[in-house]
C-alpha cells in the first residue's frame, strides 16, 4: 500500500494505522511493524515514519520502549488530548492550532537560545539551506520546513516541548502552508524566500543566544501566518 501526496504523507499513515488499531488488525499490547517494515509497506521515508509514531503517541494510542519499537495501549478511560484533523480544512480551526504553536514554540526559541548545541545549529542550517534550494528548484518544502522547526524543539533539551511538537507539527504545518500560500498576495516563490528570511532571522537570534530576540522572532513568524488566515477569515464573515 503506498501513501500519495507527499505534503499529507504523515496524516494518512497516522489514519491507516489509527485503522488497523481501531479495527483489531494490533490490539493491546501487539507490537507495531518495525520502521523498515512501515517504510516497506507504505513506500514513505523514515521520517513520515518517526512523525506517525510520534503522532500515535501523543495520541495516547502506542508507546514506545527504546530500541525495541511501538507498542498500542490500552485504551483509558479519559481520552488523551488528540487535534481531530478532519477539522483542519476549517481556517478557524487552523487558526486555533496555530495560535497553540505560538505560545509553545515562542517559549521553545528562547530556551534553544539558551541550550543549543552545536549539533542542532548545525541541524537548523541544513534544514535552511534544504528550504532555499527547494524554493529555487519550484519544489515543495513543506517537510524540510518540518525539520527546522523541530530541531529547535530537540534544541530546548525538554523531550516533552519535542514530542508536542512532533504532534502539532505534523497535524498542522502542512495545512498552514497550503492556506497561506493560497492568501498570500505576492508569488509563492517569493513568499517562500520572505518566510525562509524570517527562519534565518530566528537562527542568528539562537546562534546568538539571544533569547528576547529569539522568542521575538519565533512570533512575529508564527504571528503573521495566523493573522493572514485571519483577515481571510474574516472577509468571508466568519465562515470556512
Amino acid at each position: 500500500m503506498s501513501l500519495q501526496r507527499r505534503e499529507t504523507l504523515t496524516s494518512q499513515l497516522v489514519t491507516a494505522l489509527r485503522a488497523r488499531i481501531e479495527g483489531g488488525e494490533f490490539p493491546p499490547g501487539a507490537k507495531l511493524p518495525s520502521e523498515h517494515e512501515l517504510i516497506e509497506s507504505f513506500g514513505v521515508s523514515r521520517t513520515v515514519v518517526r512523525e506517525a509514531v510520534a503522532t500515535l503517541k501523543a495520541g495516547g494510542l502506542v508507546a514506545t520502549r527504546q530500541g525495541v519499537g511501538a507498542f498500542v495501549q490500552a485504551p483509558t478511560a479519559a481520552p488523551p488530548f488528540r487535534i481531530d484533523e478532519a477539522d483542519l480544512g476549517v481556517v478557524y480551526e487552523v487558526m486555533s492550532v496555530l495560535e497553540l504553536r505560538i505560545g509553545i514554540e515562542t517559549e521553545a526559541a528562547a530556551l534553544a537560545a539558551q541550550r543549543r548545541k552545536d549539533t542542532h545549529l548545525a541541524a537548523m542550517r541544513d534544514a535552511l539551506e534544504r528550504i532555499a534550494a527547494a524554493v529555487e528548484a519550484g519544489e515543495d518544502a513543506v517537510s524540510h520546513d518540518l525539520d527546522f522547526h523541530r530541531a529547535i524543539a530537540e534544541s530546548t533539551g525538554n523531550r516533552y516541548m519535542l514530542e508536542l511538537f512532533q504532534y502539532l507539527g505534523s497535524v498542522l504545518i502542512p495545512r498552514t502552508h497550503v492556506q497561506t500560500f493560497r492568501l498570500a498576495s505576492e508569488p509563492r516563490e517569493a513568499y517562500l524566500r520572505r518566510i525562509n528570511d524570517e527562519h534565518w532571522g530566528l537562527f542568528d537570534a539562537i546562534l546568538r543566544q539571544d533569547g528576547d530576540a529569539a522568542r521575538a522572532a519565533m512570533r512575529l513568524h508564527l504571528t503573521g501566518s495566523r493573522e493572514r488566515l485571519r483577515a481571510y477569515w474574516e472577509a468571508k464573515g466568519g465562515q470556512g
